[in-house]
C-alpha cells in the first residue's frame, strides 16, 4: 500500500509492501509526521519553535522533546566539527536534524507494528526496510541538481537510509556556520548511512563544509557519499559504488 500527503510543506510518501497492510497505521505516521511540524515548523507561529524564539518559552519549560532534539542537535555539532548548528543569528531552526529523526521514527513505528517491507520518505529523504514488491533491494535515484527531472544516479537500498543536501530545490540556504555565508562551490551531497538519521544529519553538515564535505563522509564508517560540484562534476566516496549494484 503506497500513500502520499504533503506535510511541512513536502511530499511525503510511505510505501508498505507486506501483505495485510492495515491504511490506519500508515495514516498514523502522517499524524505524526503532522504533530512534529506543529511543534518543529520554524514558519509557524505558534510552534514550540517559534515560541521559544520569540520568547515566550524558557529554557526549563521546554518539552521533552525539544530537549531531546536539541541534546542530538549538540551531538551533531560535535560530531563534525562544529559544521552543523541549529543556531542562526540568535534563532534557533534544528529542521537539519528533525526531519531525518522523524523520517526513521516513523519507520520504528511501522517495524513496531510489524511491518518489514517498506520505505518512508520526506522530500526525497527515505529510510528503507527490507525489500521492494519485485523483493528486490529498493531503487532510489539522485536527482541532477541542474535539472531536477533528470536522474543522474541509481542506488539500492535495503535497510540503509538516504538524504540529500542541496541548493536546487530552495536556492543558497545552507550556510556555514563558521563564515555564517552561505555555500556556494557545490551542488549537492547525496549521503547514504545505516539510518535517515545520520544520513540528513550528515549532508547537512557535509554541504556546509563545501567541497571538503565529502572527505568528511568519506572518513566515516558506514557512510558513504556523493557530491556534485558547481562545475557540473561528480566525485564520491570509495565504497559509494557499492550501492549502484543491483544484487
Amino acid at each position: 500500500m503506497k500513500k502520499h500527503a504533503d506535510i511541512m510543506g513536502m511530499p511525503v510518501t510511505i510505501d508498505v509492501v507486506d501483505t495485510d497492510v492495515r491504511e490506519n497505521d500508515i495514516e498514523e505516521i502522517f499524524s505524526y509526521f503532522r504533530k512534529i511540524d506543529d511543534q518543529f515548523s520554524p514558519y509557524k507561529k505558534t510552534s514550540e519553535v517559534e515560541r521559544i524564539n520569540s520568547g515566550g518559552v524558557p529554557r526549563d519549560k521546554y518539552s521533552s522533546l525539544m530537549r531531546k532534539i536539541l541534546q542530538l542537535s549538540e551531538e551533531t555539532k560535535i560530531d563534525t566539527e562544529g559544521f552543523f548548528d541549529v543556531y542562526k543569528k540568535g534563532r534557533l531552526d534544528p529542521s537539519g536534524v528533525v526531519k531525518g529523526f522523524a523520517i526513521y521514527e516513523g519507520a520504528k513505528k511501522l517495524s513496531t507494528k510489524g511491518y518489514n517491507n517498506f520505505y518512508v520518505e520526506i522530500a526525497g529523504d527515505i529510510q528503507t526496510s527490507g525489500f521492494n514488491q519485485e523483493r528486490k533491494k529498493w531503487r532510489v535515484g539522485i536527482r541532477n541538481p541542474f535539472d531536477k527531472e533528470e536522474i543522474v544516479k541509481v542506488v539500492f537500498l535495503s535497510g540503509e537510509g538516504i538524504a540529500t543536501s542541496g541548493s536546487y530545490a530552495r536556492g543558497a540556504h545552507i550556510y556555514n556556520p563558521k563564515t555564517q555565508k552561505t555555500v556556494t562551490d557545490i551542488a549537492s551531497i547525496t549521503v547514504i548511512s545505516k539510518t535517515v538519521y545520520d544520513a540528513d544529519r550528515f549532508a547537512t553538515a557535509a554541504f556546509a563544509m563545501g567541497e571538503k564535505g565529502i572527505e568528511f563522509i568519506n572518513k566515516m564508517m558506514g557512510t558513504e557519499g556523493y557530491m556534485i560540484l558547481k562545475n557540473k562534476m561528480a566525485v564520491y566516496t570509495e565504497g559509494f559504488e557499492k550501492y549502484t549494484v543491483m544484487e
